[in-house]
């Protein structure tokens, strides 16, 4: 059994545990439907144990430092929460001596959303790459100069270390997990069972551009962006998207900006490299991908593709392979 143990505390963000262990849980159930034993074991432990209440305000049940402090652990991952649920546990002097403990022992640690922050509070990411929630992404950049802050992946893996953006993204994180141990095929039936839309890489953005747009609930242009993420492969210039939104170019344009942060093209461009980048790792071949999400001749994809994020579309298939 690979046993994972989870470090909650009062105020905890429940989604951060609950999330991970679904899935967990998901590829027990696959296996056994494969007559295959189960592989994951999982604890949740506290600093005093028993009930253990969430910022939602659900309770779950936990085993105390001293019960697990001396049993194996495969993952220890610790759990995100709101800064004023945070700071008990940064100054808990019971908890500072048995983290590093745990972490030391286990095959791989990490954490979920904010929990990151206890690890580089304790020194342990000192010199590595992490990720962390936006929203704190410039404070623990800020208050931990030793550390690498990944501001848009959705989780990052650093050797044994491994930490993702956020409440959700523990999911993708998880999965990942799954397909390491496991397989890449156990991992997509989990996905499948928890009706996840896609499973997500972990170079992948935390903010999509849909999701940008989307913020603003006054958007005109979640219907047109969602038409330009369907048909990445057409042309996509001002006129066309003016004309499509029944703006005159230039009101197109100053909306646009406004909902999205970002000029038209940028906005498109970005939408086309973090598609290319999906399919690159779907097995699709380079010139395939440049027609798919409109960035012909392949000379201008490469181009672009390198322009924006520091390697080629050949030597990034080469680093990630298949999702």
């Amino acid at each position: 059994m690979h046993r994972i143990t989870f470090l909650v505390y009062p105020g905890f963000e429940l989604l951060d545990t609950s999330g991970p262990v679904s899935v967990f849980n998901s590829a027990n159930r696959a296996l056994g439907l494969r007559d295959k034993p189960p592989f994951y074991a999982i604890d949740l432990v506290s600093a005093a144990g028993g009930q253990v209440t969430s910022s939602s305000g659900i309770a779950v049940h936990t085993q105390t430092l001293e019960e697990r402090a001396h049993d194996a652990v495969d993952t220890f991952l610790i759990a995100g929460a709101e800064s004023e649920h945070l700071l008990p546990v940064l100054a808990d002097p019971a908890l500072s001596a048995w983290v590093p403990e745990m972490a030391g022992k286990a095959q791989r640690f990490g954490s979920v959303c904010s929990g990151v922050i206890v690890l580089a509070k304790l020194g342990l990411v000192d010199g590595r790459r992490v990720a962390t929630h936006w929203d704190a992404c410039a404070p623990l950049a800020a208050g931990f100069p030793s550390v690498t802050v990944d501001p848009e992946s959705l989780y990052v893996t650093d050797g044994q270390l491994w930490t993702s953006a956020g409440v959700t993204t523990g999911i993708d994180m998880a999965l990942a997990m799954v397909a390491h141990d496991l397989s890449a095929d156990i991992a997509g039936e989990v996905a499948q069972r928890l009706v996840l839309y896609a499973r997500r890489p972990g170079y992948q953005s935390q903010f999509s551009p849909l999701l940008r747009a989307q913020v603003n609930a006054d958007s005109p242009f979640a219907e047109l962006i969602a038409w330009i993420l369907a048909n990445l492969d057409s042309p996509l210039d001002i006129p066309a998207l003016a004309d499509r939104t029944g703006f005159s170019e230039r009101t197109f344009h100053r909306k646009f900006v406004a909902a999205t942060g970002e000029t038209p093209a940028r906005f498109i461009e970005t939408a086309r490299l973090d598609a290319a980048r999906l399919l690159i790792c779907r097995g699709l071949s380079l010139k395939s991908v440049a027609a798919e999400v409109g960035l012909m001749p392949a000379t201008r994809f490469s181009k672009a593709f390198e322009r924006r994020f520091g390697v080629s579309p050949r030597l990034f298939r080469e680093m990630h392979g298949e999702i």
